[in-house]
């Protein structure tokens, strides 16, 4: 089974494309980060709180198109086709 996932703004430049393919069995959303994140330390820094092991707030996460707020947030399951599109989210004053 492929999984898309795309990278937007600062994220594309730390995981080092715009979009790459994993292959993956239907799992939950968290688990996908941490296989992608695991070989990738500069997108695993930016992407992951490592004292708690999840999602930093400053990456909006889509899954076809959804935020996975209205989904089942990273326990999201993903399955054969889907699209993951991580945004960075950025804050000024």
């Amino acid at each position: 089974m492929t999984i898309i996932i795309k990278f937007i703004g600062s994220l594309r430049k730390d995981s080092g494309a715009k979009e790459i393919k994993i292959d993956a069995k239907k799992e939950a959303l968290i688990d996908l980060i941490n296989k992608m994140t695991k070989q990738n330390p500069a997108l695993r820094r930016n992407l992951l709180d490592e004292q708690i092991g999840t999602p930093k707030p400053n990456a909006l996460i889509l899954v076809n198109g959804k935020e996975i707020s209205v989904l089942d947030g990273l326990e999201t399951k993903v399955k054969d086709g889907d699209e993951i599109v991580f945004v960075p989210v950025v804050h000024g004053g």
